[in-house]
């Protein structure tokens, strides 16, 4: 299970978070789009701690309500064998999702670095189609009746202001 984590995290997040921006940053220097670093004393930086540190954190929360109650990973290779609706997917269906935008802002506001903004919004577009065409259809089979009262219940991407409670 241990080794299934590990892959997930270093594919999937590693690859949207890290490797992307990476290139992005690699990519664009001697650019007018080159990355500046933002100083502390800029009004940007505190918002984006903010939003790295709310990124991490939720991410950290989703991939371990995943291998506790879920039985499984984040990774589709790996899929939790248990419907998952704790902590934060009382709210949103997509919290991973949300972690890696905040995450995303977070290195774009960091680098004042138009290409991540952009690579944010691609990703999200990505998101936007894949899940309603695959992963929900997907769940949905797996699920059944459960996952089709959670999806009716709880938003895809704009959190509930309460936590949904099951019946």
């Amino acid at each position: 299970m241990y080794w299934g984590i590990i892959k997930a995290i270093l594919i999937l997040p590693g690859t949207v978070i890290v490797f992307i921006p990476a290139v992005l940053l690699k990519v664009s220097q001697a650019t007018r789009f080159s990355p500046v670093l933002t100083s502390p004393n800029q009004i940007w930086f505190w918002p984006a701690v903010f939003a790295a540190v709310t990124g991490l954190g939720l991410a950290i929360w989703t991939v371990s309500l995943f291998m506790r109650f879920g039985s499984g990973t984040p990774a589709p290779w790996q899929p939790p064998k248990d419907l998952v609706i704790r902590g934060p997917y009382r709210y949103v269906r997509n919290p991973m999702i949300t972690g890696a935008l905040l995450m995303l802002s977070a290195l774009a506001t960091f680098f004042q670095s138009w290409p991540i903004a952009i690579w944010m919004i691609i990703f999200f577009i990505g998101n936007a189609i894949y899940f309603p065409l695959i992963e929900e259809k997907g769940l949905e089979k797996r699920f059944g009746t459960a996952y089709l009262e959670y999806k009716a219940q709880v938003p895809r991407w704009i959190p509930r202001l309460r936590a949904w409670k099951q019946r």
